[in-house]
């Protein structure tokens, strides 16, 4: 936790498969370059840069994400970070991005039209506490395998808009615990089309609204 500095310009990771939190809890970097790592094999990269938490930025655009199967609390606690482009990454075999952003309270724009996630089960924080967004397009979401949604957008207290009309497929959701809680700056919500058969927790899913 007390490394500033991080040159990792030498490593060979063209046969990781593993990067389950690589960084996790190194609070003190500011800046990680990572352009030359190869993570082409990469399955796992769960809490990768979780409470990374004097990150400003992080270039990941050369990330090859196509084998990836967890991003779970990914850049969990990256609260410094106040934008992060992910317009490289392939998510086709996410089943899993629970907590993805979780806490990242600086964040002020954050563009996820090119994510696929049809195959993706857990959503539950995955946009915990990213406080400081004004507005989160997820109209390219595919939410059909999503079963848990809990605390999905609990207290991001800036968002003014949230379109989930036409995109969100709730079938399978059975957990919408604390969901919407704290997003005190919404001032309507359409959830006409959210299917809500399977669901079987809805906890505080609207308090402080």
């Amino acid at each position: 936790s007390s490394i500033t500095s991080l040159n990792l310009s030498s490593f060979n990771t063209g046969n990781v498969t593993n990067m389950n939190a690589m960084f996790w809890g190194c609070s003190s970097l500011s800046s990680l370059d990572l352009s030359s790592f190869n993570t082409a094999k990469a399955t796992n990269m769960k809490d990768m840069f979780a409470s990374c938490s004097s990150l400003s930025s992080l270039d990941l655009s050369g990330f090859n994400t196509r084998n990836v199967t967890n991003m779970e609390y990914m850049f969990n606690r990256c609260s410094s970070l106040s934008s992060l482009n992910l317009s490289g990454f392939n998510t086709v075999k996410v089943a899993n991005m629970g907590g993805m952003f979780q806490d990242c309270s600086s964040l002020t724009s954050l563009d996820l039209s090119n994510f696929d996630t049809a195959d993706v089960t857990n959503m539950y924080y995955m946009f915990h506490n990213c406080s400081s967004l004004p507005s989160l397009d997820l109209s390219s979401f595919n939410t059909e395998s999503v079963t848990s949604m809990q605390s999905m957008f609990y207290d991001c207290s800036s968002l003014s808009s949230l379109n989930l009309s036409n995109s969100f497929n709730t079938a399978k959701v059975t957990d919408m615990y604390g969901m919407f809680h704290g997003c005190s700056s919404l001032t309507s919500l359409d959830l006409s089309s959210f299917n809500t058969a399977n669901a079987q927790d809805m906890n505080h899913m609207f308090e402080s609204c």
